[in-house]
């Protein structure tokens, strides 16, 4: 019973992932510094409204370690969370900086990491 909901759990991960892919997420967030910088909580937020939005589904969990520096080519890596524990590593790239808004795409991996026991 354990495998197949970890099966679940880890299908519903690689089909956010395909989808988050195939759409190819981006954002866009003005931070209102002269040294443009988005707290990781707050990139985590975004991270997981737009997951959401793209794929139709409640926001998943997501946690980013650090503060996302305003710098084009600047990357972080966040994780998504199921509720069973396993996880898929999300990618954002910041795509451009005009003043105080830094504009990223959003890449969920194509294979997810099951749960530790």
């Amino acid at each position: 019973m354990t495998t197949s909901r970890l099966s679940a759990a880890t299908s519903i991960l690689s089909t956010v992932a395909v989808g988050a892919l195939l759409v190819g997420c981006s954002a866009s967030v003005n931070v209102g510094t002269s040294t443009p910088k988005m707290s990781a909580d707050k990139l985590a937020t975004i991270v997981a409204e737009k997951l959401a939005a793209t794929m139709n589904q409640p926001k998943p969990n997501i946690t980013c370690p650090e503060d996302l520096a305003g710098k084009v080519g600047t990357t972080t890596r966040c994780k998504l969370t199921a509720k069973d524990g396993s996880t898929l590593g999300v990618t954002v790239k910041v795509t451009s900086v005009q003043g105080e808004q830094i504009n990223f795409d959003i890449k969920a991996d194509e294979t997810a990491s099951p749960a530790a026991n």
